[in-house]
C-alpha cells in the first residue's frame, strides 16, 4: 500500500515535485511530524509541492485513496493541536510560495500560502510597508500557517487580529478542486465567510493556497515603556491608558516571572509600544509616565535596538517551548479578569511566565514543569470568566492524557456540520482540531 502510494504520486507530480518517505526526511521533519502523529506502523510520505496545480493534483488523488493528510508550511507549528492518527501523507506549502501581486497604491498584497511571514516583511519594506502581524515563529512561520492557526500577536492592539488584516483567500478543496474567495470578495455563493471559517481551523476545512492581505505604511519611530509595580496600580495604569486618547500600537500584562526574567524587580508588568511619529510619541510616553508616577509604578523606556530584544525575549519566554519537559499554552479571559489570573497561586508559586493582550484578553502561557493537575484548574478558571485554555506545544504523554482543547460549549455540532460539507472523508488534518 504505502509503495502504491509513492508510485502514484511520482506518475502525477512534476519532477520538480520533492517526495520522500519521513525516515529518510531530515531530522528537522522527523522530529516535528513524530511530535504530530501518533505511533504508526505505515511509512509516512513527505510531499513538497512547487505550484498549487501540483497541489491540487495531490490531494484529488488523496481523495480518491482515502489517503489521511496532514497539512504544514515550513512545519514550525506542526507540533500544535491534537495528535494525528493514521497519516499517509504530509504535505507542506512551503515551496508554493510566490509573491502574485502587490497593489502598491491599494495597500494590499497577494501571496502563495507557503511564503513565509519575514520574507514578505522584506519585500514590503522595500515600498515602505509592511504586514502587522507578530506571530510565535516570525522567521519561520508561513503565512498560510499563520493565518491556519489565528497566531496574531501583540500587534492586535491597533490593527486587529487575523481577520480584520485578511480580505481574500484561495484553497484547494478536500475533492481537490480550487476554491476562490479573492480580492474584497468576502463571501462564496454558499453563504460561508470563508476568511473566519479558515483562520484558526488548523487546516480542517482545505488547503490555504493563496492569502491577500491589508497592508499598512511603514512606522517611522518605535519606543516602548514597561511600567512594573503592584497588581492593583497595574490594573489601574492598564484601564486608564486603554480608555484614554493614546493609540499605543500593543500593550501587554506580563506575569512576575517574566519581568524577572528581563533583569527587572519582580512585579507584575505593564508593556506599551507606541509607532508613529517621534513628536507623538514623546508627548504619549510623557503621560503615561506622569500617569505611573502617580500610581507609584516605576518605568523603564527602550528605544531602536533595546527595544526590539525587549518585545522578542517577553515572546520566546512566553510563547516559544524550550524543552522537552515544557508545556506552552493560548489562553482568553475577559480583560478585567486578566490580573487576578495573573496573581493566581498557580502563577505565582510555580513561577508561570504569562503574557496577556491587556485589551482581548488573549495571551499565552508556558508552564515549564509537567503537572496534570495545574492545566484543569487555570482551565476552570479562565471559563468561569468567560475565556479558555488551549493547549499548543506538550508532550505527546500530555496530549494522550489531558484534553488540550477543553471546550463543551454548544457550537460543537455546527462546527462538526462545516467539517463535514467541506471534508467529508475527514482526510484533512484529522482528529488535530476540535472536530
Amino acid at each position: 500500500m504505502t509503495t502504491a502510494i509513492a508510485s502514484q504520486l511520482k506518475l502525477l507530480i512534476d519532477s520538480n515535485t520533492e517526495l520522500v518517505e519521513l525516515s529518510k526526511a531530515d531530522v528537522y521533519w522527523q522530529t516535528k511530524i513524530n511530535q504530530a502523529v501518533t505511533e504508526t506502523k505505515t511509512p509516512i510520505y513527505l510531499v513538497f509541492p512547487q505550484t498549487t496545480d501540483n497541489l491540487a493534483t495531490i490531494v484529488k488523488q488523496a481523495s480518491q485513496h482515502h489517503w489521511r493528510i496532514l497539512i504544514c508550511g515550513s512545519g514550525s507549528k506542526l507540533n500544535w493541536g491534537n495528535l494525528s492518527q493514521d497519516i499517509q501523507l504530509v504535505v507542506s506549502t512551503q515551496k508554493c510560495d510566490r509573491l502574485i501581486e502587490h497593489a502598491v497604491g491599494d495597500l494590499t498584497v497577494t501571496v502563495e500560502a507557503g511564503m513565509k511571514l519575514a520574507e514578505l516583511q522584506r519585500t514590503l519594506r522595500g515600498q515602505n510597508q509592511f504586514l502587522p502581524i507578530d506571530p510565535t515563529y516570525p522567521e519561520t512561520a508561513t503565512l498560510g500557517g499563520i493565518v491556519s492557526t489565528a497566531d496574531t500577536g501583540s500587534w492586535r492592539q491597533r490593527y486587529g487580529g487575523i481577520r480584520d488584516l485578511l480580505l481574500g483567500l484561495s484553497f484547494v478543496r478536500a475533492d481537490g478542486e480550487i476554491a476562490k474567495a479573492g480580492g474584497r470578495v468576502v463571501k462564496n455563493v454558499a453563504g460561508y465567510d470563508l476568511m473566519k471559517l479558515f483562520t484558526g481551523a488548523y487546516g480542517t476545512l482545505g488547503i490555504i493556497s493563496q492569502l491577500t492581505f491589508r497592508t499598512y505604511p511603514l512606522i517611522a519611530t518605535s519606543q516602548t515603556l514597561l511600567l512594573t509595580g503592584k497588581a492593583a496600580q497595574i490594573a489601574q495604569a492598564s484601564q486608564t491608558i486603554r480608555n484614554s486618547g493614546l493609540t499605543p500600537t500593543a500593550i501587554d500584562l506580563l506575569s512576575a516571572s517574566i519581568v524577572k526574567q528581563l533583569g527587572l524587580a519582580r512585579d507584575i508588568g505593564l508593556i506599551v509600544r507606541w509607532q508613529t511619529i517621534p513628536e507623538s510619541i514623546k508627548q504619549q510616553i510623557e503621560q503615561v509616565q506622569a500617569i505611573a508616577q502617580q500610581l507609584n509604578l516605576t518605568t523603564s523606556n527602550y528605544q531602536a535596538q533595546a527595544e526590539m530584544e525587549l518585545w522578542q525575549k517577553c515572546a520566546k519566554i512566553a510563547g516559544i517551548s524550550d524543552s522537552k519537559t515544557t508545556i506552552t499554552c493560548k489562553i482568553g479571559i475577559a480583560p478585567n479578569a486578566a490580573l487576578n489570573f495573573l496573581q493566581l497561586k498557580q502563577v505565582v508559586d510555580r513561577d508561570l511566565a504569562v503574557r496577556i493582550h491587556a485589551s482581548s484578553g488573549i495571551g499565552q502561557l508556558k508552564l515549564k514543569n509537567i503537572d496534570n493537575e495545574i492545566i484543569p484548574q487555570m482551565r476552570s478558571y479562565c471559563q468561569k470568566n468567560y475565556g479558555f485554555l488551549t493547549i499548543l506545544d506538550a508532550p505527546k504523554s500530555i496530549k494522550q492524557e489531558i484534553d488540550i482543547w477543553g471546550y463543551s460549549g454548544n457550537a460543537l455540532k455546527t462546527m462538526q456540520a462545516i467539517k463535514n460539507q467541506f471534508d467529508p472523508q475527514n482526510i484533512l488534518n484529522g482528529d488535530r482540531f476540535l472536530v
